[in-house]
């Protein structure tokens, strides 16, 4: 079947091109007797108008990319439902696009939502400092940060992580451990350098009475954390830490099925504490204690901002927002050792 253009749908309606075009963008400005003709005139036809068409026009989509890390976290997916509540109450839609942790890719995708004309952009940054993130906010695409602090130049919405890695460390410090083990990377991911960096001052509080490993991570996914806890279930006991804090709960599920494998029990030998407080968290086969992150939250405020720095450019001042991380304690660090 032949596409139809706005011309048929006009003359088929016995009105102007315009008359079409109002009824479409602007409905309440036309008769509703004119805009029943028209309508009736485009079910007739078939009649799909030209979105992309009509944004080249416009110059603007009704479109938000959302570039996320690992689209197979469920943290992203959470994130991702609440920019999407909120875009669709806005006539919106999101488009979902994931870096994978790969600068290179990170840059293609913004390339191309830049070249589709998206109305703005929500990311999580693979790496601190970003120049082309900061050359589309330049060329005049909003840009806002996801679960990542800005330094003013956009608006961000993220959670004080540093204070989530204190509050993880003070708990397993609290529950008697003395040897713990900070799993996580790549460092150049700010949130993980963030809660590195704050179980790193909770140890530093301890006066030296406990001792802090480093377990280097190439991913934040089940895999890698499975693969490191492979190589610590085989360590002798004596040289083991007896806990383990990943800077995600994808990697402390891989943790956590690895000492499983190696018939080491959680919490009595290894207890491990994860961030972000997935669903899948509390639904382990040894329920999975947590640094709880507001994750639906974290999207619809950022999609807020992004549409009131869209629809007020000259009067939008950026903004930084930051939420407080809530410790959740499960099975797998509720044990209390003895000192």
């Amino acid at each position: 079947m032949a596409t139809r253009n706005i011309k048929e749908v006009a003359q088929l309606a016995r009105v102007s091109v315009g008359t079409v075009s109002n009824v479409l963008n602007r409905p309440e400005i036309v008769s509703p007797a004119t805009r029943e003709r028209v309508f009736e005139a485009i079910k007739k036809l078939g009649f799909v108008r030209n979105e992309v068409a009509r944004h080249l026009r416009v110059g603007r989509s009704r479109t938000v990319g959302l570039v996320v890390l690992d689209v197979s976290n469920p943290f992203f997916v959470d994130v991702a439902q609440g920019a999407e509540s909120v875009a669709d109450d806005h006539d919106s839609m999101v488009v979902l696009c994931n870096s994978a942790g790969d600068p290179g890719r990170e840059r293609r995708h913004l390339d191309q939502l830049e070249q589709q004309r998206v109305m703005g952009i929500l990311i999580t940054p693979v790496e601190m400092e970003s120049p082309w993130l900061e050359e589309l906010v330049a060329r005049g695409t909003p840009v806002v940060l996801v679960d990542s602090p800005a330094t003013g130049l956009q608006c961000s919405v993220a959670v004080d992580d540093r204070l989530g890695g204190q509050i993880a460390g003070a708990h397993l410090i609290e529950r008697g451990h003395r040897r713990i083990m900070f799993v996580g990377g790549p460092p150049s991911i700010k949130q993980v350098a963030e809660r590195r960096a704050g179980v790193t001052s909770a140890v530093a509080a301890a006066d030296g009475a406990v001792e802090l490993l480093t377990s280097a991570a190439s991913t934040l996914t089940v895999a890698e954390g499975r693969a490191i806890g492979e190589r610590v279930a085989a360590l002798p006991a004596e040289d083991r830490p007896t806990a383990a804090f990943c800077a995600n709960d994808m990697m402390a599920l891989g943790f956590l099925q690895a000492m499983a494998t190696h018939g080491l029990r959680v919490p009595e030998d290894l207890a491990i504490i994860g961030y972000d407080d997935i669903d899948f968290a509390a639904a382990a086969a040894v329920p999975l204690s947590s640094i709880r992150q507001p994750r639906e939250l974290l999207g619809r405020t950022a999609i807020d901002l992004l549409l009131e720095e869209v629809a007020e450019p000259e009067q939008h001042r950026h903004r930084q927002v930051i939420f407080q991380p809530d410790l959740v304690i499960r099975e797998s660090s509720a044990l209390r050792r003895d000192l």
